[in-house]
């Protein structure tokens, strides 16, 4: 499998409900290194780095979020996987 990077901007009700915890859950479950961190204005900040089917496997998950969430939008963008650190977690 070829290696990607995705970020994802999730916005909705995910804040204060959970959501980066039960992201990193999910990437740790697929062995997906990155990061879930809230933003400023609300919405929540994914970056995901694996083989591509686990990677698409996540950003589509990331529309359902645990069950307090409430997800309006997710938008992604491919990143360069050489611009993203070697070694990093999800945290």
């Amino acid at each position: 499998m070829k290696a990607c990077c995705l970020r994802a901007f999730v916005s909705g009700k995910v804040q204060g409900v959970g959501y980066r915890y039960a992201t990193k859950e999910q990437a740790l479950q697929s062995k997906i290194t990155g990061h879930a961190k809230n933003l400023a204005d609300g919405r929540v900040e994914v970056l995901m780095c694996s083989d591509s089917e686990k990677v698409k496997a996540l950003s589509e998950w990331l529309w359902k979020g645990p069950a307090q969430a409430r997800v309006t939008h997710v938008e992604c963008e491919a990143m360069d996987a050489s611009s993203v650190p070697e070694h990093f977690s999800i945290h």
